[in-house]
Formats: C-alpha cells, sequence, structure tokens
C-alpha cells in the first residue's frame, strides 16, 4: 500500500472517529434535558388562576400547568424566603447546617456572627455545583438572597451567569436620584461586581435575562434558574398592568397587577423554548418559595391556614407546576407530599448522575414516583422548624409544637386549613410525634444566626390573625 493511500485511510479514520464521538456526544446532550426552574417570591397559595383563583390572570401559567402536572401537596422547607431557598440548593435541611428559618443578613441578633459571614455555608455544594459537575450550563437570574459579602456571590456557587441582585427585596424600578438606595446588595449586576440598572420593569428584565441565557446555550444542556422577586414588596406595579384590575382596590390591586407582570414574563420563557424547538428537551418547573403573607402583599392563601413565616400548611405549602413535553402526562396531578428538597436529585439524576455520588441530601429523585414505578409515598416523615417551633409530618399526620401554647395534632386529608385540633383525642399520636422531632433535632447544627426575638411574637400574632376558623378567615 503506497504511503499517501495508508495516510488518506488514517484520516478518513480520525474522521471517523471525530464523528463518532461528536455523535455521541450529540446523542447525550440531547439524553440530558435541559432544566428551567422559576420560583416567585412570596405569593399567596390561592393566587394563581390554576389553583383556582378568580381575580388573578395568570393565562401562561395556567397554560404550563394544563401542559403539565400539577402537585397538590408540594412543601419548601422554610416559611421565609431565604432559608427555603437554602433547602432548594442544596437538597438539604438547612437546619443540618446552621440556616435556621432566618434571612440573611438583617434584622438579626449579631451576637456571635456579623452581617458578612451570613450566608449559605462554603461547604455546602450547591444545585448548581452538581449540574456543571454533569456538563451543564447553569445562571442564575433574580433574587438571590444567600448571603451579601463576595465569598457566598452566585458566580463562586456554581452559576456560570448571574443577572440580580444579592439581597431579599427592592424596589421594581430603576435606583436614580428620584429612586435612591443606600443598599449595595439591592443593586442590580451583571455577572461578578458589574453593577448597572435597567429601565425595563424588574420582572421583566429577569425574564430577558434568561431568554439570552437560553439562546447563548440552545446547544448544550442548561440549567436556567430564574427567581423573581415578584411578588415580594415593595408593592410596585406598572401604570398598564393595574388598569386590567379596575375592580381591584389597594393592595390585592398591585398584588393582581404584579403578578400579571410575572405571568408575561414567564410567556417570553416559555415562547423562546418553543421557538428553539427545545420543548422536548427541556424540564420546567415553577413554584414559589414560601407562603403568602397576607398583611403585607394582600395575598390569599385559602383555603390554608396561615401565612408566610409559621408553619400552617399556608405558610409552607405552595403551588408546584412540572411540564417536559412528551414525558409527563398532559393535565395530570400528583397527590402525594413532595419537598423542594427534591428538585437537586431530580435535576440530577435526569441529568446522568449517579445518586450514591450525591452528598448526605434529603430529597428524592421524583420521576420514580411521578412515573408511577415506585407507588410509595417520596417522604413518609418530613419536619419544619425555627428555634422554639417546630413540625413533624408522619405520613398524613402533622404535629406542631409552639413555644407559647400546647401542641396541635392535624390530619390533614380531613382538615387541609387544620381547623380541628386532635390533640387531646390522639395522645398516643402526639407522644410519638414529639419524639420524632425532637430526635431529629438532636442531629440538627446551632443556629447560625438568629433573628431579634421580637420578631418570634409577630410571627404568632400573623398566624392567629390569617388562621381559618369555621371557613372564615
Amino acid at each position: 500500500m503506497s504511503r499517501s493511500k495508508k495516510n488518506t485511510n488514517e484520516h478518513i479514520i480520525i474522521l471517523l472517529i471525530i464523528i463518532f464521538i461528536l455523535i455521541v456526544q450529540f446523542v447525550n446532550s440531547q439524553d440530558r434535558p435541559n432544566i428551567i426552574l422559576i420560583i416567585s417570591d412570596d405569593a399567596g397559595y390561592a393566587d394563581f388562576g390554576f389553583q383556582g383563583s378568580m381575580e388573578m390572570k395568570t393565562p401562561h401559567l395556567d397554560q404550563l400547568a394544563d401542559e403539565g402536572m400539577l402537585f397538590n401537596q408540594a412543601y419548601v422547607t422554610a416559611a421565609v424566603c431565604g432559608p427555603s431557598r437554602a433547602g432548594i440548593l442544596t437538597g438539604k435541611y438547612q437546619q443540618r447546617f446552621g440556616f435556621e428559618e432566618n434571612n440573611v443578613p438583617g434584622y438579626m441578633s449579631n451576637y456571635y456572627i456579623h452581617d458578612d459571614e451570613m450566608g449559605l455555608p462554603l461547604n455546602e455544594k450547591t444545585i448548581a455545583e452538581y449540574l456543571k459537575d454533569l456538563g451543564y450550563r447553569t445562571g442564575l437570574f433574580g433574587k438571590w438572597h444567600q448571603g451579601n459579602a463576595d465569598q457566598f456571590h452566585p458566580t463562586k456557587r456554581g452559576f456560570d451567569d448571574f443577572y440580580g441582585f444579592r439581597g431579599g427585596a427592592r424596589s421594581y424600578f430603576e435606583y436614580d436620584e428620584n429612586n435612591p438606595t443606600s443598599r449595595v446588595e439591592d443593586l442590580l449586576e451583571i455577572g461578578f461586581r458589574k453593577f448597572g440598572e435597567t429601565k425595563d420593569y424588574l420582572t421583566e428584565s429577569f425574564a430577558k435575562a434568561t431568554v439570552s441565557f437560553i439562546e447563548r446555550n440552545k446547544d448544550v444542556p442548561f440549567f436556567a434558574m430564574l427567581t423573581f422577586n415578584s411578588v415580594h414588596t415593595p408593592m410596585e406595579a406598572t401604570k398598564e398592568n393595574l388598569k386590567e384590575f379596575p375592580d381591584l382596590k389597594g393592595k390585592r390591586k398591585q398584588l393582581a397587577a404584579m403578578t400579571l407582570a410575572m405571568d408575561k414574563a414567564c410567556k417570553l420563557v416559555f415562547d423562546k423554548v418553543k421557538e428553539l424547538e427545545l420543548e422536548e428537551n427541556t424540564l420546567i418547573i415553577f413554584t414559589n418559595d414560601n407562603g403568602g403573607p397576607s398583611d403585607t402583599n394582600a395575598s390569599s392563601n385559602k383555603p390554608l391556614s396561615g401565612t408566610k413565616a409559621n408553619h400552617l400548611e399556608g405558610g409552607i405549602r405552595v403551588p408546584f407546576i412540572m411540564k417536559w413535553k412528551g414525558r409527563i402526562p398532559k393535565k395530570s396531578n400528583y397527590d402525594l407530599p413532595i419537598s423542594t428538597l427534591d428538585l437537586l436529585p431530580t435535576f440530577y439524576g435526569l441529568g446522568g448522575g449517579n445518586s450514591k455520588d450525591l452528598r448526605d441530601i434529603d430529597g428524592v429523585n421524583l420521576f420514580p414516583y411521578i412515573s408511577g414505578k415506585n407507588k410509595a409515598r417520596p417522604h413518609e416523615i418530613m419536619f419544619w422548624k425555627k428555634e422554639n417551633r417546630g413540625v413533624v409530618r408522619k405520613e398524613d399526620w402533622k404535629l406542631i409544637r409552639y413555644p407559647d401554647r400546647p401542641a396541635e395534632l392535624f390530619y390533614l386529608p380531613n382538615d387541609m386549613s387544620e381547623q380541628n385540633d386532635l390533640a387531646s383525642e390522639y395522645p398516643k399520636k402526639v407522644k410519638e410525634l414529639f419524639r420524632l422531632l425532637f430526635e431529629w433535632e438532636l442531629t440538627l447544627e446551632r443556629p447560625r444566626w438568629q433573628l431579634k426575638r421580637m420578631y418570634e411574637g409577630k410571627a404568632l400574632e400573623r398566624m392567629d390573625q390569617y388562621r381559618i376558623r369555621n371557613n372564615r378567615q
């Protein structure tokens, strides 16, 4: 064989190998779905069309629910924003690493830790870091609330792209001389420490940044986390959206307009996925970070009792939709309790990861359950804790421990509004659940920081004020 022919054959073989590798990479990338996780902020359980609201206008989220699965018992791990998001990011009960139900920073009792040291501990691996290990491009767009200091920045916690603000709440309009702020954590950032405001309404701006990220990464597996600050206070809406609700007044009108803006922003993301023909390879989840604070933003959690910052169902049960065209049945429902702790292992499993590689997490991969392969409950026992307050749910029994009154026991299938305390009728069940809660608490770290004590009293006052009694709130 001549040298030239031999070289030609070698070149063909090399070319075939390269083509084979590219095909394998393409097939693998197609097997791993893109993931879009959308989280609203302080929304009421009842304040979406797909949740039964006749006041709110959420046509695009309603369509998402029609095209996917609605989870009727979805729970967050905390009744306030920061720790709830810490649970989502790590797949672990945040109390296990000292991030108890207290936001960071602000309102804190700085008795042994300073504001700059408050944040998601650096030794905790995040959902973004796990997915980066699997070859995903990762981006976070919106509210962070996991520590204001540079060491806690999203770009240092696994996110390739970041467009948002570090704190827990800010204006929906541009900061300038007419709308000033003195807090750096309120300012918008592009990446790391590149500050710049937007003239768009903030909710729309976050969606546009997410759309841009999707466009840039359409050919590789991506994880986009769109973390709205909507509908958290301040109550600020555009005139255009306010006009859509002539029959509403005050905060409720503002809330409706802000919710509509969020629905329109979600449409931008959904439309881009369809335009790029990514629907059949994209998992989309929509949920909320905790119950609505009815006193501050006029949200409604009915038929659930309670609000943000307490452990009645209205504080911890949230709307939850999951859509994946062709993989999740349309107009379907899942009725067993799930947790936002489950997001990380679900994403990791779908991304091709081995569950054995996950570092001591508390969530489960939901797909064997929602597909019907596993008929068991994803979680037989679930926990919540905030200082002296604690909750344990075992199967359908729920015990709430208070600092200022006897514990209460509810059987949720017959009493989702938690009106009928059964503690006196089932003392053995109370004792059993008390023991489970205490044994779990023995495994936890001490809180790294704590809220000023005065706010504990206010949380209980809010709970009593918005408790449903005899079908009235």
